[in-house]
């Protein structure tokens, strides 16, 4: 019998099955809108994106990493840039129509990521709350630099005071976003819409009009 061994018949690796980074992010990103930044432990994260913490750590560094691009895709995904209509009013009643829509959609946690996500942050957390400060301000000052733009081309009355409006709007809309994660409906936030609407200022009238004394009755 010859004395050299046969070798052992490799077997092939089991391949394990891929990691779907987006599918995985998508879920942490659910997480945080759901709970916020400062509440969602790596323990419900891991549970929700079907990892262990290694892979976590691995793929995306570490919570704070983590929540960065669960803002970047919501942003993408579920941000809607101010629409660019004809004016700054129709732009906003379709911004605030079409949040009214978006915060109360049954298909993913209600509100706003950017608004709620830091509401209860500790000291550690600063930076987190401070980034989604900036992210609203931005869009405060997208509503003020609107406004102002037909504050030049005569839309509006010269005492109108872009910043306060817009800072408005922006309460707004931090509001509807608030009522629709007490469980108010989308039927409710249009009627916010509407009523935030009726306070945009009347629009400039014209030299004719302003002519006639406001005492005097219209001739039928």
């Amino acid at each position: 019998m010859s004395s050299e061994r046969t070798p052992a018949t490799t077997r092939p690796r089991q391949s394990r099955r891929a990691f779907d980074r987006d599918h995985a992010l998508a879920a942490a990103l659910r997480e945080f809108w759901t709970h916020g930044y400062e509440t969602t432990s790596i323990a419900a994260l891991t549970a929700a994106m079907g990892i262990n913490p290694p892979s976590l750590y691995a793929a995306f560094g570490d919570k704070r990493h983590l929540f960065d691009e669960a803002v970047q895709l919501y942003a993408r995904t579920y941000g809607a840039p101010l629409p660019q209509g004809p004016d700054a009013r129709t732009d906003i009643a379709a911004m605030l129509r079409h949040i009214a829509a978006d915060y109360t959609d049954p298909s993913h946690p209600p509100g706003c990521l950017i608004i709620t996500a830091a509401a209860n942050c500790g000291p550690n957390s600063q930076d987190v709350k401070a980034e989604l400060r900036d992210m609203r301000e931005a869009t405060k000052a997208a509503l003020a630099a609107r406004i102002r733009a037909d504050l030049d081309a005569g839309l509006l009355p010269t005492h109108v005071d872009a910043d306060g409006l817009a800072a408005f709007y922006a309460a707004v809309v931090q509001g509807m976003s608030q009522q629709a994660c007490d469980g108010a409906g989308r039927e409710t936030l249009d009627r916010v819409a509407d009523a935030a609407m009726a306070a945009w200022p009347a629009a400039p009238t014209s030299s004719a009009q302003t002519s006639a004394p406001a005492s005097q009755p219209t001739a039928h």
